[in-house]
């Protein structure tokens, strides 16, 4: 097809190679996910979170699924969350990485735990039954588990959201409203959502005893955060200058590298056979 000038168009509905190159590895990677999803080749890792003013205690922890191909290799989320987050492949993961959640809290009666889910999980029904024979399994579940929701995610459906939280909160849930200033949050809602847990996205903190943007914006989120009553959790500390300086203006508890790197073995489980070696 050509233009008014003589000029090649490319037909309508054909790709690029580069965008049909694209589509063919999300579609490979897509498979492979499931492929394993199948196979139930999916672990959990865990990051601490700790207290701002006394790091060397931990708060929770934070349970991130890892996903592996044929040969045992982790799957890097980024190359295929964003495929999947819409499909029913999300929210088998959402399922999966619910149930080994679930199945750690039973199984270590002093652990609290956050894991991750997406808005679109809400009304699931895998989802809701995998909560439920958790929570019928141990009553003490459900006051130690965090539910995590991305602001991104939490604002396709806000009312809905704001609906399940409500009827969760009542049996002892928690909910953290997961990279906070990364999306666009309507702050109305924030009176309708009642979120326990505020995190405060990584692009605010990382370099924040330097920068002094990043120092007002944070401390802005913070009142926020301090106004509806929820609980601060600075993401992405790698510096201790930047921890120093989350605790002086109050955030209440600290995640990054500079304390732990997520780790497939259970950090309690380590301490425990430490303590006891």
């Amino acid at each position: 097809m050509a233009d008014g000038l003589g000029m090649e168009l490319p037909l309508p509905g054909l790709d690029s190679p580069l965008s049909f190159a694209i589509g063919e590895r999300d579609r490979e990677t897509i498979a492979l996910v499931r492929r394993a999803l199948e196979r139930r080749n999916v672990m959990l890792a865990y990051q601490p979170i700790v207290q701002a003013r006394n790091p060397q205690r931990v708060a929770f922890y934070e349970a991130l699924i890892r996903i592996l191909d044929d040969s045992g290799r982790i799957l890097p989320a980024r190359d295929f969350m964003g495929a999947v987050e819409t499909t029913e492949t999300g929210r088998v993961i959402d399922c999966l990485a619910l149930e080994m959640g679930l199945d750690a809290l039973a199984e270590t009666p002093t652990l609290r735990l956050a894991v991750n889910m997406s808005a679109r999980s809400i009304g699931y029904p895998r989802w809701k039954r995998t909560l439920a024979r958790g929570l019928a399994a141990d009553p003490t579940v459900a006051e130690r588990l965090i539910l995590e929701i991305t602001e991104a995610s939490a604002m396709i459906m806000p009312d809905i959201v704001s609906v399940f939280m409500d009827d969760l909160q009542r049996s002892g849930i928690a909910f953290a409203l997961d990279d906070f200033g990364a999306g666009y949050t309507a702050i109305r809602y924030f009176k309708d959502f009642d979120f326990d847990i505020l995190k405060i996205d990584g692009q605010f903190i990382q370099n924040i005893h330097a920068d002094p943007d990043n120092q007002v914006l944070t401390q802005a989120l913070l009142a926020i955060a301090r106004h509806f009553d929820m609980f601060t959790v600075a993401e992405f500390v790698e510096d201790p200058r930047d921890a120093e300086f989350l605790a002086r203006i109050g955030v209440d508890c600290l995640q990054g590298y500079l304390f732990g790197a997520p780790t497939t073995m259970p950090p309690w489980k380590t301490a425990e056979a430490a303590r006891t070696a």
